[in-house]
C-alpha cells in the first residue's frame, strides 16, 4: 500500500522508518523522499516503479516548493532523498553538510505564462503580463520559480508587479485556475498537467531561463535511497520525466 504525504508549505514533515506485521510477516520499510512540488506526476509514477521492483518498500512523498523542503531538512525532518527544482537551492543543502551523495542533475524545466482557459485577455507575451489592468501571481523569489521568473525579467527588460508571491509553483497556477489571478509563471510542465482548466501562452526568454532539477541522498539515506536516485536518473526514470514534458539536463 503507498501512502503520500503532501504537507502544507513550510510544515515540517515527520515521517518514521516503519514495519508491519509480526512474528514471520514481511516488514515494511518507508523511504521519505521530498520533492520539489512540479515533480507531483512523475515522481508518483516513478515511486510506484520503485515500489513495485522494491518488496516490502512503502515510498512517501512530501512535495513543496524546494526551499520550503530545504527548510524543513535543516529542522530535521527524516528526508533520505531530496529533489530540488534548481541547483542554488540544493548547494545551500550541499554546503551544510546535510548530504551523504553527490547532487545528480536529472531533469530541466521552463516557464511558460498560464492563463485562464480561452485567454479572455488575449496574452501574447511576456510583456503583456506588465499592462496595468492585468493581475499577475509569482513564485516568492527564493522559489525557484520565483528565481526563474527574476531571471526572465531581467533577460527582457520587462518588469512585473505581481499581486502576489507564492511558495510553490502548484499555489501560482491554483490562483490562475481559480480566477484570483489573471496570469502566472508557471512551468510547462504544470501548465500541461492542469489542460483544462488553463491556457498556456509560450514566451521566447523562457529558453534562456531553464532551471536544471538536481538531486540526492541527504544524510538520513542509505542504500535505498541511492538506489532511488539511480532510478530517477536511469533509463526508466528519465522516460517517466520526459513523457511529462520534462528536459533532459544535458550533462
Amino acid at each position: 500500500m503507498m501512502r503520500r504525504a503532501r504537507q502544507a508549505a513550510g510544515a515540517v514533515v515527520v515521517l518514521s522508518l516503519s514495519a508491519c506485521g509480526s512474528g514471520g510477516q514481511a516488514r515494511e520499510t518507508t523511504l521519505n523522499v521530498y520533492a520539489a512540488s512540479s515533480l507531483q506526476v512523475p515522481f508518483e509514477e516513478i515511486a510506484e516503479e520503485f515500489e513495485a521492483a522494491h518488496s516490502g518498500v512503502d515510498v512517501q512523498l512530501n512535495f513543496a516548493g524546494s526551499s520550503d523542503l530545504a527548510a524543513q531538512i535543516r529542522a530535521g525532518a527524516p528526508a533520505e532523498v531530496f529533489a530540488s527544482a534548481n541547483e542554488a537551492t540544493m548547494e545551500q543543502i550541499a554546503a551544510e553538510q546535510l548530504l551523504a551523495s553527490e547532487p545528480r542533475p536529472f531533469a530541466t524545466n521552463v516557464l511558460t505564462i498560464a492563463v485562464a482557459e480561452g485567454n479572455p485577455l488575449g496574452i501574447e507575451s511576456l510583456a503583456s503580463l506588465a499592462e496595468p489592468t492585468v493581475s499577475v501571481v509569482l513564485c516568492a523569489p527564493q522559489v525557484p520559480c520565483g528565481s526563474a521568473a527574476g531571471d526572465v525579467q531581467e533577460l527582457t527588460g520587462v518588469s512585473l508587479t505581481p499581486v502576489s508571491e507564492e511558495s510553490s509553483v502548484t499555489d501560482v497556477l491554483g490562483k490562475v485556475s481559480s480566477g484570483q489571478a489573471d496570469a502566472g509563471l508557471v512551468y510547462v510542465t504544470d501548465a500541461a498537467a492542469a489542460a483544462g482548466s488553463v491556457d498556456s501562452v509560450p514566451f521566447d526568454a523562457a529558453a534562456q531561463a531553464a532551471n536544471v532539477y538536481p538531486i540526492a541522498v541527504t544524510g538520513t539515506g542509505g542504500d535505498l535511497a541511492a538506489d532511488f536516485v539511480d532510478l530517477v536518473t536511469g533509463v526508466q526514470g528519465q522516460r517517466v520525466l520526459a513523457a511529462h514534458g520534462f528536459g533532459k539536463p544535458g550533462r
